[in-house]
């Protein structure tokens, strides 16, 4: 688990950008915040050291100055949009994020709904929110957005949308995901605090692409593969190379959409005040990193792991072959393949001995497979038997090895397992007999009063954070929460368990 990234010099370094940014405004300024603000896993994933609040914790050094509006859009609350990484609804991670973030003591100023044309959802969340008593602000669709400038402009354009007070100098505008309208929210309060006599000014904190690294860096490619399922292209900013005779990296929405927000700036301040897209920004990370071939590798792993989540995406009918393409092709370009995850040759060498060889506790079954790489390297592997599901044996067989335990020692006897077993079959209706990973933990828990090995494995979990796992075929709901929370960085084949081969 190298280190590649000084996250205390980008604490440092960041704050210090954005307060210099304020002041260029005259004091107040409004903090488009892209990618995730609480929880940016997959920073953490390509830039090993950036912890996953790494931007809350620079943002805690501006706390008394700055307050946080949260923005989702009437379009992702009509369709129910689900976070992928933590598996909520963006309407209920609102909620979760408002909380997190009073809890740290930031101030909230409210949510605004935007994309609003009177969806039922909509004010059904409207009115679940003022119940709450949370402030809530409502942006319209404006026709021809972002293009039609003139009608934008104006009364009928961001005049229309509701104007959020604030009265701090650094107000921070974030969303659970893409595409929430965070931007549009910026300058709809950008012509409404002009309009009320007050200079502000309007930034963009995006993470990625990495501006000041090269065109085609691993990180860089990651962004890409992150963004398959929304085409996202990294691209050299042609503003900047041409005002500044600097290379610098942008995306193409950004890059395309600029002409617009200049001449949408030029109407609500008399003159725009950049000259490219890159100059919006105010990211700093590029300059912390600390072991650029650290980063390099971590970001290869993170395309692959992308890649087996489109995968898995197109078998289930969620996304079009296009987004597994595009990361392939990303994967050829750093003559990178599936094999070069470790893990994933582990699992299907394990699961191809288990074929070649069963016993008579293995010969009816279904067989699947997993690996994990500890942290010292060392690749451990399980299969499911008629006990254990492999995911939950890979838990057991892991924490074994990290304790010390031998092979040979059996942590859950079959005569505990036998009646949860048939609890789930015979009284929840579960055809699936095997423990899941999370029965496994419960039941380590319970023999941990009274059994040493028990007690000693599950010590053991927190050493888990971080490593990379690979299961041949498709986790369950309950498997990939109890990795997740482990902090397993785990893949899996697009192999459902019902069409196994016995």
């Amino acid at each position: 688990m190298k280190k590649g990234f000084d996250n205390e010099k980008y604490i440092r370094v960041q704050s210090e950008h954005i307060r210099e940014r304020i002041a260029q405004f005259g004091n107040k300024l409004y903090l488009e915040l892209g990618g995730k603000l609480f929880d940016d896993h997959h920073a953490s994933r390509v830039l090993p050291g950036f912890e996953p609040d790494s931007k809350l914790q620079m943002l805690s050094e501006l706390r008394d100055s700055m307050e946080i509006l949260i923005v989702i859009s009437a379009l992702d609350i009509e369709r129910n949009k689900i976070r992928q990484d933590l598996g909520i609804a963006y309407n209920e991670d609102v909620l979760r994020l408002r909380d997190e973030f009073m809890a740290r003591g930031f101030y909230v100023s409210g949510v605004v709904i935007t994309h609003y044309a009177q969806q039922p959802s909509s004010d059904l969340y409207r009115q679940r929110l003022q119940r709450m008593q949370i402030p809530t602000y409502i942006h319209y669709t404006i026709d021809g957005y972002p293009h039609n400038v003139s009608l934008i402009d104006s009364e009928e354009g961001f005049g229309r949308n509701d104007f959020v007070p604030t009265t701090r100098p650094l107000v921070v505008v974030t969303a659970p995901g893409p595409g929430s309208g965070k931007m549009a929210v910026c300058l709809s309060q950008l012509y409404h605090e002009q309009r009320h006599g007050t200079n502000a000014g309007y930034a963009k904190f995006e993470t990625f692409p990495v501006w000041s690294l090269p065109l085609r860096h691993p990180v860089n490619l990651a962004y890409e593969a992150a963004t398959a399922d929304l085409n996202d292209v990294n691209m050299i900013d042609p503003f900047h190379l041409e005002t500044y005779g600097k290379v610098a990296i942008n995306y193409n929405r950004d890059i395309e959409i600029f002409p617009v927000l200049q001449a949408l700036f030029d109407g609500i301040y008399g003159q725009s005040p950049y000259h490219s897209p890159t100059d919006m920004g105010v990211n700093m990370v590029g300059f912390c990193i600390e072991d650029d071939e650290v980063c390099r590798e971590a970001a290869k792993q993170e395309i692959i792991r992308r890649y087996f989540a489109s995968l898995n995406r197109v078998a289930l009918g969620l996304a079009p072959e296009t987004e597994v393409t595009k990361i392939r092709m990303l994967m050829a370009e750093l003559h990178i393949s599936s094999s070069y995850r470790n893990v994933v040759a582990a699992a299907r060498e394990r699961l191809a001995y288990e074929k070649a060889h069963p016993t008579a506790h293995t010969a009816h079954l279904a067989i699947s497979a997993t690996a994990i790489e500890l942290p010292d390297g060392t690749i451990i592997t399980a299969h499911s038997g008629d006990l254990l599901g492999c995911s939950a044996a890979l838990l057991v067989n892991a924490t074994k090895y990290l304790a010390g335990i031998d092979h040979s020692v059996r942590m859950v006897d079959k005569s505990l397992i036998t009646p949860i077993q048939q609890m789930k079959v015979h009284y929840l209706g579960a055809k699936n007999p095997r423990l899941h990973s999370d029965e496994v933990l419960v039941a380590l828990s319970v023999l941990s009063e009274s059994d040493e090995h028990c007690r000693q494995a599950l010590q053991q979990l927190t050493r888990l954070r971080g490593c990379q796992a690979h299961s041949t075929v498709m986790l369950g709901e309950v498997d990939q929460r109890i990795f997740r929370r482990l902090g397993i960085q785990i893949t899996w084949d697009p192999v459902p368990k019902e069409t196994l081969c016995k």
